[in-house]
C-alpha cells in the first residue's frame, strides 16, 4: 500500500509523529475530565410551584390545571405526571429519548411563563429544572459538627456554601439540617390595648414600612443626585425604633409594645452523623467537569476556611466519589502494565526481545491515541470508558503480532529489516483491516442504542472503536517503521530457521516442535470433517443447554460490593417533622454500633427519590470490603434488628451499578372520575 511505503520512506517523520501522539495522549490523559458515571442527558424536566398553605384540592385546580394546559402543547412529550400536595404542586415532563434537552427546557420555560399569569396571587415564581444524574448523587458530602451554638454552625455552613459555589467544577451546594433564619416579633397584648392598638393594625403597619422604594434620582442645575429611601428592615433595631403612634406629645415606638428577637423557622429536616447533630453539605458536580480536580479544589477551599473556625468544629467526609475514580484509574494502569508484561513474556519466547518490544509499545500507544481521540470529541473518562479500555487490552495487539511475526519470518529468510517489515505490513494489511472492521462492526449497534440506557452505554462502544482504530494505525504504520530500524529476527537457532523455510516452501510434515505437532493434529482432524462439525455443534448445544438449565439468569449490570448502602424509611400519615425524626432515630439507634459501618449519615425530611411516604434515609459508609461481611448479610442483620419497630417500613438498597432504571415493575392507576 502506498501509505505504508510512504511511511517507511519517511521513518523520521513517522517516529516524530509517534512521539507527538504519545506526548499529546499523556497530556490528554492527565487533563481530561474524570468522573464516576457518565453525565447523560435524562429527557425529564421538573416544574415546581410553591404556594404556602394551599390545600391539595385547591393546588390541583388552581396550580396544576393551568400548568398542564400550557405545557401539553409542547411537541415530543412522552409522559406528563402532575402532583398536587399541601403547600404547592409539581409537574414532571418526560420527553422522547434523543431530544435536545436544551431546546425542550427553553420550550417548557416559555409555557411556564405563560401559565404563571394564571396562578393565584400568593404563588411563588415557578421553578423549572432539568433532571441530572449528578443532582441525585453528590460527588462529595461534608459534615460539620461540634459543641458550638446552632447560629455559629449555621453561619459557618452558609458562608462555606457561598465559597464552594464559586469553585469551577461545582454545579450546586445543598445544605441539609439548616433552618431558615427569621425575626420573631412578640407583642405584649396589655401594652397594645393600653395604646388603643389591635393586632391587624400592627401587622399592616410593619408590612407597609418593610418595603423597597425605588425612588430613582433627582436632577438640578448642580448635577444629578440618586435618591434612596430606607424602607427595608436590616436589623432588629430598625423594627424596635419604628414609631407607630403619637399619644399626645409622646411618640409610641414599636419597642414599647413588643420585643424582637432573632430565631429560626421550625425545622423541616434534620441531619446527623454517627448519631450526633450535624449540618451536611452536599456538593454536586458540574456536568463535564473533572471530578478529581473539583474535589481537590473543594477540599482546598474548606482547608482555607477552617483556619478561621472555632477549634470545636469538626469536618468529616461521609462520601467521596474521587476514591472510586482513583481506584478505577489505578486498575486501568495495572491492567495496562500487566498486559504489556504478559505480551513481553509470550512474544519473547517466540520472536525474541526486540519483537516483543515492538508489540508491547503498541499497547500504550493505542491507549494514548484512543484517549486523544475521545478527548477531542469532548468525552470524559468515566466508568464506561474505563471498562472499555480494560476490555480492549486483549484486542489491540493482534495486528501488531501478525505484522511482527510475518516480518520475523522474512528476516530469517535473509531479507533486510526495511524490506521485511514493509512487505509484511503490505501483505497483512487487508487481513488486519478486515479483522479490525469485523470487530468494530459488532460494537457499532451498541453506539446506536436508543433511550436512557443507550445514552449511558454508548461510551463503551465509542471508546472501543477509538482504541481499536488506533491499534490499526499502530500495527500498519508505527510498528513497521520502528521494526525497520530496530527489528531483529527471533529465529536464532538452526531448527527455528529450518522450520520457517519448510513451512514457507517445503513439506509441512517435516516441521518439528509444537508447530509440527499442531500440523499433525490438524491433518488428522481434516480426514473426518463431519465428525469435527458434530463435536463442535454438540459442544455448542451443551453449553447453551447448561446455561438455561443451571445458569442464574440474565441481569443488566452485575451486583458488586459497593462502598456504601442506603436505607429508606417509610411511614404513612400526616406526620410532623419531629414525629418523622423520632421514627428515623429509632432505626438509627438500632443500626449504630455495627462494626462494618464507618459513617452513618441520617437525614430526616424530604426525599430525593420522590416517594411520598419516605420520611427519612440512612446512608451507610462501610469499612473496606476485605474487612467486613458482604452487604447482603449486613442488610439482613439490619432487618432483624428493626423487625419489632411498628408503623414504619424499612427498605435497604444498594447503589445502582448502571443507568437509573427504577423498579423492575411499576403499576400506575388512573381514573376519569375525581
Amino acid at each position: 500500500m502506498q501509505m505504508i511505503d510512504a511511511a517507511m520512506a519517511r521513518s523520521r517523520t513517522v517516529i516524530l509523529g509517534l512521539v507527538s501522539v504519545l506526548i499529546a495522549g499523556i497530556i490528554t490523559y492527565v487533563t481530561i475530565p474524570k468522573e464516576a458515571e457518565p453525565d447523560i442527558e435524562i429527557p425529564i424536566i421538573y416544574v415546581y410551584i410553591e404556594h404556602v398553605g394551599i390545600s391539595p384540592e385547591d393546588a390541583e385546580r388552581l396550580l396544576v390545571r393551568p400548568m398542564e394546559q400550557e405545557i401539553r402543547s409542547i411537541e415530543g412529550i412522552k409522559e406528563m405526571i402532575a402532583e398536587a400536595f399541601e403547600g404547592g404542586a409539581s409537574v414532571q415532563i418526560e420527553f422522547e429519548a434523543g431530544i435536545d434537552t436544551d431546546n425542550a427546557l427553553q420550550d417548557v420555560r416559555e409555557k411556564v411563563d405563560l401559565a404563571a399569569a394564571k396562578l393565584p396571587g400568593g404563588s411563588e415564581e415557578p421553578t423549572v429544572n432539568e433532571v441530572k444524574m449528578t443532582r441525585f448523587d453528590p460527588m462529595l458530602v461534608l459534615n460539620l459538627s461540634g459543641n458550638v451554638p446552632e447560629r455559629t454552625l449555621t453561619t459557618i455552613a452558609k458562608n462555606l456554601k457561598e465559597d464552594l459555589e464559586a469553585v469551577g467544577g461545582v454545579l450546586e451546594v445543598n445544605l441539609v439540617g439548616v433552618r431558615e433564619e427569621l425575626m420573631e416579633v412578640v407583642v405584649d397584648p396589655l401594652a397594645m390595648e393600653s395604646y388603643g392598638l389591635d393586632q391587624e393594625q400592627i401587622v399592616s403597619f410593619v408590612a407597609r414600612n418593610n418595603k423597597l422604594v425605588a425612588a430613582g434620582s433627582m436632577q438640578s442645575s448642580e448635577g444629578r443626585f440618586p435618591v434612596k429611601v430606607p424602607g427595608v428592615f436590616e436589623s432588629a433595631a430598625d423594627v424596635l425604633d419604628l414609631p407607630i403612634k403619637a399619644d399626645g406629645e409622646r411618640i409610641v415606638h414599636f419597642k414599647d409594645i413588643a420585643e424582637v428577637r432573632r430565631t429560626y423557622k421550625d425545622a423541616e429536616s434534620y441531619a446527623r452523623l454517627n448519631g450526633k447533630p450535624a449540618i451536611a453539605i452536599e456538593i454536586v458536580q458540574r456536568g463535564g467537569a473533572n471530578l478529581l480536580q473539583a474535589i481537590d479544589d473543594v477540599m482546598a477551599v474548606v482547608a482555607g476556611a477552617q483556619q478561621y473556625w472555632p477549634d470545636e468544629i469538626e469536618v468529616s467526609v461521609s462520601k467521596d466519589k474521587s476514591k472510586d475514580v482513583n481506584d478505577m484509574l489505578t486498575e486501568l494502569q495495572n491492567s495496562v502494565m500487566a498486559a504489556v508484561l504478559l505480551v513481553f513474556i509470550v512474544i519473547i519466547g517466540i520472536l525474541g526481545i526486540r519483537s516483543a518490544l515492538l508489540v508491547g509499545i503498541s499497547i500504550p500507544g493505542s491507549f494514548l491515541l484512543g484517549i486523544l481521540l475521545i478527548g477531542s470529541f469532548g468525552i470524559t473518562i468515566n466508568m464506561m470508558v474505563l471498562f472499555a479500555l480494560i476490555m480492549a487490552v486483549g484486542l489491540l495487539v493482534d495486528g501488531a503480532i501478525v505484522v511482527t511475526e510475518m516480518a520475523d519470518r522474512r528476516l530469517a529468510e535473509g531479507e533486510s529489516r526495511r524490506d521485511s517489515y514493509s512487505r509484511a505490513a503490505i501483505r497483512m494489511s487487508w487481513p488486519i483491516i478486515a479483522s479490525t472492521c469485523t470487530t468494530l462492526a459488532a460494537f457499532v449497534p451498541l453506539a446506536l442504542w436508543p433511550g436512557t440506557s443507550g445514552e449511558f452505554m454508548k461510551y463503551l462502544p465509542i471508546t472501543l472503536i477509538a482504541v481499536l482504530s488506533a491499534s490499526l494505525f499502530m500495527a500498519l504504520l508505527f510498528v513497521p517503521t520502528l521494526g525497520a530500524i530496530f527489528g531483529r529476527t527471533g529465529a536464532n537457532t538452526e531448527e527455528a530457521r529450518r522450520n520457517l523455510t519448510v513451512a514457507e516452501t517445503g513439506n509441512l510434515d517435516e516441521v518439528t516442535g509444537p508447530t509440527g505437532r499442531y500440523i499433525q493434529f490438524l491433518k488428522r482432524s481434516l480426514k473426518h470433517p463431519w465428525r469435527n462439525v458434530a463435536a463442535v455443534s454438540g459442544l455448542l448445544l451443551a453449553v447453551y443447554s447448561a446455561f438455561f438449565l443451571f445458569g442464574k439468569g440474565i441481569e443488566y449490570f452485575p451486583e458488586v460490593e459497593q462502598p456504601f448502602g442506603m436505607i429508606d424509611i417509610r411511614a404513612r400519615g400526616d406526620l410532623s417533622t419531629e414525629e418523622r425524626d423520632h421514627l428515623v432515630r429509632q432505626v438509627e439507634e438500632r443500626v449504630l454500633g455495627m462494626p462494618e459501618i464507618e459513617f452513618l449519615y441520617a437525614k430526616t425530611g424530604s426525599s430525593d427519590r420522590g416517594a411520598e411516604d419516605q420520611i427519612g434515609s440512612l446512608t451507610l459508609n462501610y469499612v473496606h470490603w476485605d474487612q467486613r461481611r458482604p452487604a447482603d448479610e449486613i442488610f439482613a442483620e439490619i432487618h432483624e434488628r428493626t423487625r419489632d419497630l411498628v408503623g414504619i417500613r424499612i427498605e435497604t438498597r444498594k447503589p445502582d451499578s448502571g443507568p437509573p432504571i427504577g423498579k423492575p415493575i411499576r403499576v400506575e392507576f388512573s381514573s376519569r372520575f375525581n
